[in-house]
């Protein structure tokens, strides 16, 4: 148990930034809808709510009778100097929020809750995938059964790589499953974002309940979802994945781990990071001894290359997509620069435009290099990368990728653009 804080969503703009700086206090924080009564809030006993946005005539007045501390903002952006003082002094915390008391909690719980089941757990090679991987690792030791699907999506030498890894790092079983056809095949003729989503998120339930098969004692799925995949979902904590929001949130994106679920999934879903942020991820990480490469790698997308492949997906498109990622990847870490920013790749265009190559015309396609610095990746800004880099990452790109001719740069930050394109 660990005190808490409820937000109530009211429609602020800023109502997200909230949950961060109240756990900046060392207080677990998360975002609750405004059709929460009080008896809802009563039964989770937190030690304060924090009310964001407009609540004239849309809040249960006898919230306020409940003896617990409220703090009300309207629709601006809480001081943290204001937020801190309402948690340690008018909500009294003992401010014990820390990764190494959850990992320890964590731990415990889950090793509790399994049992002596085994469990499924799909590796990515992202910071997410591994400290899910790790956590279960330490909980229930070699009852964890990894699986490392290759999409087809994922960046150059990605398979490879990872299964290196992790081979070298857990004592954990780890197989391999080659679906990259299967998901082309899924993909073709689709260039709907969301249907492009759900689609690669049903695929891969189809493939983890028939490898499932070969673990007759797996009763558990293991999922990296975090809490801004939630939120981004139009979700709550508290609600079963699969099924809407009912409350008005609004569904920015879904994720495949979130709103593509099926029903019925035949698994019992485990997701060890559901409450957490991104740096809590990292710094849980850390606690859990996960190896730096692990812990900084940027974030990857669960439907891979999908979404950065903008319009219908293709093995051309991807294989083109994959070499100018390759690039800019490079030439980050060439320029000392890849920990120095969030999240840095590329996005292929569905647009063709004129060029000259050689002194003859071309009409290719083209480039968008995004890179972004965030805190938590709930909001974010560009990134303005030297020159010198930039014009490296185009001139490569075009000189050395085939069917490109163009590359232009990001400069949305989120809000009110997402950091993926899609």
């Amino acid at each position: 148990m660990h005190e808490t804080i409820l937000v109530l969503d009211f429609g602020s703009p800023s109502v997200q930034l909230v949950p961060r700086r109240i756990r900046e206090c060392g207080v677990y924080s998360q975002l609750a809808p405004n059709t929460l009564t009080a008896e809802d809030i009563r039964k989770q006993q937190p030690k304060g709510i924090v009310l964001c946005g407009d609540t004239a005539g849309r809040i249960d007045p006898e919230i306020f009778n409940l003896d617990i501390p409220v703090l009300g903002g309207g629709s601006g952006t809480f001081e943290m100097e204001a937020i801190r003082y309402f948690v340690k002094n008018v909500c009294e915390c003992q401010c014990a929020w820390t990764m190494k008391n959850y990992a320890t909690a964590a731990i415990e719980r889950f090793r509790n809750e399994i049992g002596n089941d085994e469990v499924i757990c799909g590796l990515s090679g992202g910071v997410d995938s591994s400290v899910v991987a790790a956590i279960l690792s330490k909980s229930i030791g070699r009852q964890l059964k990894c699986i490392l699907v290759d999409s087809g999506l994922m960046r150059q030498g990605e398979i490879e790589k990872v299964a290196k890894a992790f081979q070298g790092h857990f004592d954990l079983e780890l197989q391999v499953v080659d679906a990259a056809d299967g998901f082309l095949e899924r993909l073709a003729g689709v260039e709907e974002p969301q249907e492009k989503r759900r689609r690669i998120g049903h695929y891969f339930i189809d493939i983890f309940a028939e490898a499932a098969k070969q673990f007759p004692n797996a009763r558990h799925l293991a999922q990296g979802t975090i809490y801004p995949d939630i939120i981004e979902s139009g979700m709550t904590l508290h609600q079963e994945p699969g099924h809407s929001s009912s409350d008005g949130s609004a569904t920015i994106k879904l994720h495949h781990n979130v709103g593509g679920l099926p029903e019925k999934l035949g698994f019992h879903l485990v997701e060890p990071l559901r409450e957490l942020f991104k740096d809590e991820v990292r710094k849980l990480g850390i606690e859990l001894g996960l190896p730096k490469d692990f812990v900084w790698r940027h974030p990857f997308p669960g439907p891979g290359l999908s979404v950065r492949c903008l319009g219908e997906v293709t093995q051309k498109k991807l294989d083109r997509l994959r070499a100018a990622d390759t690039i800019v990847i490079e030439e980050i870490h060439r320029a000392g620069l890849y920990r120095q920013v969030s999240q840095v790749f590329a996005v292929l265009l569905p647009v063709k435009s004129v060029g000259v190559t050689d002194g003859s015309r071309t009409y290719d396609e083209a480039v968008a290099i995004r890179c972004v610095a965030t805190d938590d990746f709930m909001s974010a800004d560009w990134v303005a990368l030297p020159e010198e880099v930039l014009r490296r990452m185009s001139s490569r790109i075009i000189k050395e990728v085939p069917g490109i001719n163009r590359v232009v740069y990001d400069i949305s930050s989120k809000p009110p653009a997402t950091i993926e394109w899609e």
